[in-house]
């Protein structure tokens, strides 16, 4: 540590702007454990019941409480009747602040609460008031009970957006994650093409349905809150309750050591955290609120409806000239999120006239936000089918016609992709899967009582790297085979994605220690913060800050040791020297200047006998202690075990720099599947699906597939069965538990083969990995619907395709 770190206390940081390609220390390290298929660190603790989620955490004293919702859609409370409640036992207390309480969730990476108030309702299910007791059984019964009046507006309303898109009006797109864009003139472009294509498609409202209910146990350290609570984004969630509170930074701290899935529903904060922090400060203790099932979807985030324009127009080859993708969604009043589905068609296809638009209904429905792949899942539903139904038009293979589309830069933005294998998995995806083999005609294939049919869809996920943190320590442990181990803090999250993994596998390359000897702390905002996990960034983003604070540590022992940060190995808790270190012309005159000066010192010491400052003999001492000329290795646990308090550690920083404007970044994949649709009652069966995904250097084969899949599935839930219904006439989500909101299940759901096509991107961080997560959502459904027309004939664009939709038009 220098002079100027030990008198301001500061770690040393490794910092990295991303504005030039770099290399990555992975094709050096010795155990090359980046990229291996092992199990999940924190299996056996889950599977076990050892890993505790947050409405598992146990404190002593702890109430329970249940929200309560509102039963109209529009309108105002004017009575909590408490004493509505007297007689039931064990309960304690009605809690409710009309000016805190929150009326929704907040969207990610926010740093202002969302909106608040429990007085005005603008939508069914709104929390209101939340009962406490003793038991969740007695808040319950309280909840359920709770006698409430109103002033009930629900006749002017907003709940039948077909009826509202009159209304529609424009986005405010600087607080979108995607813009308006027209390039050349693209209405008169369609007018002047040889061939058109011109369609609309509707997609439902969607619920991220986790496994995990949303929670959040709250407990006051004098003036300290602390929130033991489901969310993806600590660092921002903390900033959305202390605006919520009115508290500074020292007064909230988040822990989410285990996620149970969020999909986007737990990026901010929800109603949940803010009544359980209010209800425990009111009560002096701990405080339990779980959101339950019909509570989830009527109260957190949807994902929005979307009416979406597709129109293209190309010559008869089926070059396009002319891409339009129009887009109207729908929100809560006052809200800014759209439905982003025009993200990944900027650059998807070659075309000169491009035009992406979008519009909003404000309805009076639960928020609209991100979930699984924002904008892709479902933007990808319209422009995907509408690309395979020109293929037929035109009777060219619709990987063909993807093929000739391929623009060399990205469209809209005239600058070159940092990467794009959409053709190699394209090509992939179709030998596996036995694309050559298919029947191209629709309606032709009938196998007893089964119309078969394939499809495919390309699939495109935008890239992206957020600002985060991390610090590494080494630090020796006897109780290690090795003596040594490695802790790694900082405030990411695991979702279920396999965080603790892969950060655990990035450690342990770097610093040449097996997996066991890694100690993972994530999940605390006391930590360092980290983007958290969300838009496929989290992995790149969050394990780039582990791989900075790694490297940091690499060059300090590196400088221990009398080493280069290019010629140390560190190899099963032993340092190493490989290869020969080049001296840049600095390093040469550095050198040169301290063989003189210790040359001086030394004579000037033989000829005064002055002796000098122990910190410079005990500094050449130290160096002489490592010898690689006459000794292989040195033991890491032993060189720690020299620094003070036998612990060493560093910080590692990463932000987005200029690679990001310079280069279109983004993850490519091409999905393939194969469906039976049943000859009588319209029933659909998918039969087999191959995924092909590109997304860099891929961290760890087994997770990374195991996100495919989970793609794949949200892919047939989005083409089959996942819809969210609201009632038209008092907007009440009509399907509100997992009873009715149909999800995939195992009997829905095929064999699944994912390929993972390898790509080395040195533009998107120092790992040169992608988001993979939601790459493989991105068009799966497309695939499906475009397998059912081909299976018999019919093409469908209002989603999801049940079997109503196709019973009257059946092949005979």
């Amino acid at each position: 540590m220098s002079l100027f770190e030990s008198i301001t206390q500061s770690e040393p940081t490794k910092k990295m702007t991303m504005d030039e390609p770099v290399k990555s220390l992975f094709s050096t390290t010795a155990s090359k454990l980046v990229g291996q298929p092992i199990n999940r660190v924190d299996g056996s603790l889950k599977v076990s019941g050892q890993a505790h989620y947050s409405a598992e955490i146990h404190l002593d004293n702890k109430a329970y409480g249940v929200l309560v919702g509102a039963t109209i859609a529009k309108g105002q409370v004017e009575n909590i009747d408490s004493s509505s409640l007297d007689g039931i036992p064990n309960i304690i207390k009605v809690v409710t602040d009309p000016k805190h309480f929150l009326r929704n969730s907040q969207q990610g990476g926010l740093k202002k609460a969302p909106k608040q108030g429990a007085t005005k309702i603008f939508y069914h299910g709104q929390p209101i008031a939340v009962v406490i007791a003793e038991t969740f059984e007695a808040a319950t019964e309280g909840a359920n009970a709770l006698k409430v009046t109103y002033k009930d507006e629900t006749d002017q309303a907003a709940l039948n957006f077909n009826k509202e898109l009159s209304n529609a009006h424009a986005v405010d797109e600087k607080k979108g994650s995607d813009k308006n864009y027209v390039q050349g003139d693209p209405e008169q472009g369609l007018a002047d093409a040889e061939v058109t294509l011109d369609r609309f498609y509707h997609t439902p409202s969607q619920n991220s349905s986790a496994m995990e209910p949303h929670a959040t146990l709250a407990h006051w350290e004098d003036a300290k809150l602390v929130l033991y609570t489901a969310n993806q984004m600590l660092a921002s969630c903390k900033q959305q309750v202390m605006d919520a509170l009115d508290l500074n930074k020292d007064q909230v701290q988040l822990i989410a050591h285990y996620v149970g899935g969020g999909f986007g529903s737990k990026l901010g904060i929800a109603p949940e955290s803010i009544a359980a922090a209010i209800a425990s400060k009111e009560l002096g203790r701990p405080v339990l609120i779980t959101m339950t099932r019909p509570q989830v979807m009527e109260a957190t985030v949807r994902r929005s409806n979307t009416r979406q324009r597709i129109a293209i127009g190309c010559d008869k080859d089926g070059v396009i000239d002319t891409l339009i993708h129009d887009t109207v969604s729908s929100n809560l009043p006052d809200e800014a999120f759209f439905e982003p589905t025009a993200l990944s068609t900027h650059y998807l296809y070659r075309g000169k006239n491009r035009r992406v638009n979008y519009e909003m209904v404000d309805m009076n429905q639960v928020l609209s936000g991100s979930m699984r792949a924002p904008g892709e899942a479902v933007g990808m539903i319209a422009v995907e089918c509408a690309m395979d139904e020109l293929a037929s038009q035109l009777d060219i293979d619709p990987i063909e016609l993807r093929r000739r589309n391929e623009p060399e830069k990205d469209p809209s933005k005239d600058i070159p992709f940092s990467s794009r294998q959409l053709i190699a998995c394209m090509e992939k995806g179709a030998e596996q899967f036995g694309w050559s083999q298919r029947n191209a005609k629709p309606a032709s294939q009938l196998e007893g009582d089964w119309w078969i049919g394939t499809g495919m869809a390309a699939a495109a996920r935008g890239n992206q790297l957020q600002s985060s943190e991390a610090r590494a320590s080494l630090q020796v442990d006897k109780s290690k085979a090795l003596g040594v181990k490695a802790v790694i803090e900082t405030d990411m999250t695991d979702i279920g994605t396999g965080s603790y993994t892969v950060f655990s596998q990035v450690a342990a390359d770097l610093l040449g220690l097996p997996i066991d000897h890694i100690e993972m702390k994530l999940g605390d905002s006391a930590l360092p913060p980290a983007a958290g996990s969300g838009g496929s960034w989290g992995a790149a983003s969050a394990g780039s800050g582990v791989y900075l604070a790694c490297e940091q540590l690499r060059e300090m022992l590196a400088e221990k040791v009398g080493l280069y940060p290019d010629t140390i190995q560190l190899d099963n808790g032993q340092i190493k020297q490989v290869g020969k270190h080049n001296l840049t012309v600095v390093e040469t005159t550095k050198k040169s200047s301290q063989a003189f000066a210790d040359s001086t010192i030394d004579k000037i010491s033989e000829t005064t006998g002055v002796s000098f400052s122990e910190n410079v003999l005990e500094e050449k001492s130290e160096l002489e202690k490592y010898d690689f000329e006459n000794k292989e290795s040195y033991a890491l646990a032993d060189v720690v075990a020299d620094y003070e308090e036998q612990k060493l550690s560093a910080k590692g920083q990463i932000k987005p720099g200029k690679n990001g404007k310079k280069y279109r970044q983004s993850s490519f994949g091409a999905n393939f599947a194969e469906v039976a649709v049943h000859k009588v009652t319209g029933e659909i069966r998918v039969k087999r699906m191959t995924g092909a995904f590109a997304a860099g250097r891929i961290l760890n084969h087994k997770t990374a597939t195991s996100q495919c899949y989970g793609g794949m599935v949200f892919g047939i839930g989005s083409a089959l069965m996942e819809e969210v219904i609201h009632d038209k006439r008092d907007g009440r989500l009509c399907n509100h538990d997992l009873a009715e909101y149909h999800v995939p299940v195992n009997a829905d759901v095929p064999q699944l083969d994912v390929i993972l096509v390898e790509e080395d991107d040195p533009y998107t961080n120092p790992m040169h990995i992608k988001g993979i997560g939601e790459t493989a959502i991105a068009g799966a459904a497309a695939a499906i619907a475009n397998a059912v027309y081909n299976a018999v004939g019919v093409r469908v664009y209002d989603f999801p395709i049940t079997l109503d939709k196709l019973l009257y038009e059946m092949p005979e």
